[in-house]
């Protein structure tokens, strides 16, 4: 598990700038809420897989208990999927292009839809009523490469907790547009994995301080419950 280290002068600024609390969104409407897992799939989780981020696989629980109190509070789950692009050389080159070839094809392959790797951990609690979205991009809000967006605004969402893999690729890249898509944005402190306690921290931070509400597992559990009291809301 990352060791979590925020910034002590940046939680002191924040709470200053705002009338002495740390957390923006310590009050929710469970209903409006929908729990966004990024990316828990084979490729990335896996030993020896494509992708392997070690310390996914220790988030999992997290995650799961997650669900679990978003479940019981109303809200939705929704378990993204990265898949690998429909002419991907072409479209995504930008990306694609950095890698020799041997590995652009692993990472294609691994990704395709169907494959291996393509799918969800089957650790992960996924039950009937969650729902599964794919993506074509790091952002699961990148116009035309997933229909999150519309699956949410469906259901009238208007917060989000993130949580997945990677903290300092597809999961930021996500929070960052979710909240200029006007999402109020929670990010899991340790609920998310990178490779590394450095990058997860980097963006722990970047999202403290212009994007996101970071937020432990435990204190998630604590608002969705608190939520779940009369008159908790309104």
């Amino acid at each position: 598990m990352h060791k979590i280290e925020i910034d002590p002068d940046l939680i002191a600024r924040l709470t200053a700038e705002r009338g002495g609390k740390l957390h923006i969104f310590d009050r929710l409407d469970p209903a409006r809420t929908a729990h966004v897992v990024i990316d828990m799939q084979n490729g990335f989780m896996a030993p020896g897989a494509p992708v392997e981020v070690p310390a996914a696989r220790e988030i999992v629980p997290h995650i799961n208990a997650i669900a679990d109190a978003v479940r019981q509070a109303g809200g939705m789950n929704v378990f993204v999927q990265f898949t690998t692009p429909a002419a991907a050389l072409e479209q995504w080159s930008s990306f694609y292009s950095r890698f020799p070839a041997e590995v652009r094809e692993a990472h294609q392959r691994a990704f395709a839809e169907g494959a291996s790797g393509w799918q969800l951990w089957p650790e992960l609690d996924v039950r009937d009523g969650d729902r599964v979205v794919q993506k074509g991009r790091f952002s699961a809000f990148t116009p035309g490469t997933s229909e999150l967006d519309a699956v949410l605004r469906a259901r009238d969402i208007d917060t989000l907790i993130i949580t997945g893999a990677l903290t300092n690729c597809c999961c930021e890249s996500t929070a960052r547009d979710a909240m200029q898509w006007n999402y109020r944005v929670i990010f899991a402190s340790d609920a998310n994995a990178a490779l590394s306690d450095r990058e997860h921290n980097a963006t722990l931070n970047n999202m403290c301080a212009l994007f996101a509400d970071v937020m432990s597992t435990d204190e998630i559990c604590e608002v969705l419950a608190s939520a779940m009291a009369p008159s908790a809301y309104w």
